[in-house]
């Protein structure tokens, strides 16, 4: 179970987008709140797939100076849980070719790298029998945006926010609601894959507040 006092998280999730009628981000952070005792100061937040409402949505969510935040996307095909180490200055739509992608942020450096223990945190799941890696591309979508813009906010605004972003393979559920084959994994595993990296987090010494950039 997760430790009695805790620094302040704010995890998010992200609606379902396309063919998919649930987005397994959400499913494994709902999972997880059944865990949950009322004193542990952890927000949740569902996100919308669009990239304007998610800027919008965030930059208001970290305005409280969250110690960690920590996102969640879906990624059909992966096999494994997958913490992200960069996010790149770089984005578009999936329906865009990759040449008419954009810059996040046009004063924004060119990538992030987490400050987390993303490695640890990879070996603890492993322990657990969960399977887990670290990747050092998180994509040029929303989900590696995301990832992106909470540095930009956390840099610009002065905050003390730490940030990760967790990518999830599709749930059996989703899978087998299909036609098509492709790697899963149950939503129990997955939730249990967040609280293990949420009692490493608890684990941690929150960084005090820098000065805005």
């Amino acid at each position: 179970m997760l430790k009695d006092a805790m620094a302040s998280i704010l995890i998010t999730a992200f609606e379902p987008y396309d063919p998919w009628r649930e987005n397994s981000s959400w499913q494994a952070l709902v999972e997880f709140t059944k865990t949950m005792t009322p004193d542990q100061q952890v927000t949740t937040r569902l996100y919308p797939v669009n990239f304007g409402e998610v800027r919008r949505l965030l930059r208001k969510d970290l305005a409280t100076n969250y110690d960690y935040a920590l996102h969640l996307g879906q990624a059909p095909g992966l096999t494994t849980v997958r913490l992200e180490a960069i996010g790149v200055n770089v984005g578009g739509h999936s329906d865009e070719p990759p040449e008419h992608y954009r810059r996040l942020v046009e004063d924004g450096p060119v990538a992030y790298h987490s400050e987390l223990p993303l490695a640890d945190w990879v070996s603890q799941l492993r322990g657990a029998g969960i399977p887990a890696s670290v990747s050092f591309h998180a994509g040029t979508l929303l989900c590696n945006a995301t990832l992106y813009m909470t540095h930009y906010f956390t840099q610009k605004m002065g905050l003390r926010t730490q940030a990760a972003f967790v990518h999830l393979p599709l749930t059996t559920k989703q899978v087998s609601a299909g036609n098509k084959e492709s790697a899963s994994l149950p939503v129990a595993t997955a939730a249990a894959a967040l609280e293990v990296i949420v009692n490493g987090i608890a684990k941690l010494e929150p960084r005090r507040d820098p000065k805005p950039a």
